[in-house]
């Protein structure tokens, strides 16, 4: 759902097009797997479908036979490197935005001859392959379990501090918010929390443990962005008082 926020610079009409898009988007995948699933569990008996490692593959051989199954396993192959795509492209925006607001970098705020943030690219793909080549010896299912959550507990972390930033404006923005809006923003925010707080805690004791590790990681990052910031102000704030000097 967060993914149509990230390349907002790059879409005409921002404005109408990502809420569109994100609200769509949600709605129709909801409906598909929702009808999806129902037609899966209708085909294969519950025990066999605990262990199927590819479920409507083995829905569509049940109901039409092997080349149905065949055909299946291919069409999501095809639709996961379709996603893939999407993903390779998005996760370099991430660290671009990062670096031109200052937070990040700025060799990640370079960009091609088409305005591709290569760095952003290659540096995530580097460490995308690390992390798979570290559980080298899980299965398929294991590593994209491993991946997929650790990906949802970096991208719920953002959704916790968004939240409680909602609950320090209510207070310090008191003339934005008033009646009916004040107590239902309220609401909004204090669920939106609770709920990011229990995801987190959903994705397990090693997830947790691991995310923290890394999201530690980028601390040091950020020491040094400051510390290299400071280094360049201080040689211009220093310029004015040795003007006079040099002029006497």
């Amino acid at each position: 759902m967060e993914s149509a926020t990230v390349p907002a610079e790059e879409v005409e009409n921002p404005e109408k097009n990502i809420p569109r898009a994100t609200v769509m988007g949600t709605v129709v995948t909801a409906v598909v797997y929702i009808l999806s699933t129902v037609a899966v569990l209708g085909i294969i008996p519950a025990a066999r479908l605990a262990e199927s490692t590819a479920p409507f593959a083995d829905a569509a051989g049940e109901a039409f036979g092997g080349w149905a199954g065949d055909l299946v396993a291919i069409g999501a192959a095809v639709s996961a490197f379709g996603a893939l795509n999407g993903w390779i492209l998005l996760q370099g925006q991430v660290p671009y935005a990062a670096a031109r607001d200052g937070l990040f970098p700025r060799s990640f705020a370079r960009t091609g001859r088409r305005g591709i943030p290569v760095v952003g690219l290659v540096v995530s793909s580097v460490l995308v392959t690390v992390l798979v080549a570290m559980n080298y010896n899980a299965s398929l299912v294991d590593q994209f379990t491993f991946v997929i959550l650790l990906a949802t507990f970096t991208t719920l972390i953002p959704y916790v501090y968004a939240a409680v930033a909602e609950l320090v404006l209510l207070t310090t923005e008191r003339a934005a918010f008033s009646g009916r809006r004040l107590g239902k923003d309220v609401v909004i925010a204090l669920l939106a929390f609770t709920y990011s707080v229990w995801a987190v805690a959903g994705a397990g004791y090693e997830i947790v443990f691991k995310g923290t590790l890394l999201l530690f990681a980028g601390m040091p990052v950020y020491a040094w962005l400051k510390y290299r910031q400071q280094r360049r102000v201080q040689p211009v704030a220093a310029t004015p008082a040795e003007t006079p000097a040099k002029a006497a």
